[in-house]
């Protein structure tokens, strides 16, 4: 670490996130942090929107350590449920009153739509990625990743709804893809790939 580089937080436990945003960075006079490194404390998602919780994980990173945070928050978002589940999207099971894990929301989203035909099962992973800053600026980007939901799931890779999710041009789930192959195209990608010239600013 040179006397320039700047210390960045990312405000997760997750170390594939971490391995990720640190393969985006390259290059940069950044030394980046996972949550595990700075005995991060977890925050409660109270906000309404992606963008609202990512600021407010951000802004709680900025407030324990003193340094720059970034962090995602993300999610399904299904046409015919009106977005759902949306903000919801890891405790989807729990909010209906079952045991919560990534196989019962998914089988409690294929039980929503199993009345909805193929076309109508458009949906997308959405991601909000914000870097909160020790003067109290900030940053927000969001991505997407457009695609639909199939019926049965496909695919022992990933994590989450990826085995029914089939993104556009693809036939595929993204639980059926390389990590590699998923991260080109991800939503969190796309969104943390925007963050990187905020952070390229702030390195100077």
């Amino acid at each position: 670490m040179t006397a320039a580089t700047i210390r960045v937080v990312l405000a997760t436990h997750n170390a594939g996130k971490v391995a990720e945003l640190r393969d985006i960075l390259d290059g940069l006079d950044v030394e980046l942090l996972g949550a595990d490194d700075v005995d991060l404390p977890d925050v409660e998602e109270t906000g309404d929107t992606f963008a609202a919780n990512a600021l407010l994980k951000a802004r709680a990173g900025v407030e324990a350590t003193g340094l720059p945070c970034v962090a995602d928050d993300s999610g399904l978002a299904v046409d015919a449920l009106d977005g759902a589940p949306g903000i919801f999207s890891a405790r989807w099971a729990a909010r209906h009153g079952r045991e919560p894990s990534d196989a019962a929301n998914t089988a409690l989203l294929l039980e929503q739509l199993g009345d909805v035909p193929p076309a109508d099962r458009t949906a997308r992973f959405v991601c909000a990625a914000a870097l909160a800053l020790p003067d109290g600026h900030h940053q927000v980007v969001e991505a997407a990743l457009e695609g639909r939901v199939v019926d049965a799931p496909r695919g022992d890779g990933g994590f989450g709804y990826d085995p029914v999710f089939v993104p556009v041009g693809e036939d595929r789930t993204t639980a059926e893809m390389t990590a590699a192959e998923k991260h080109a195209i991800s939503h969190r990608g796309k969104a943390f790939r925007a963050l990187r010239p905020v952070i390229a600013e702030l390195v100077g």
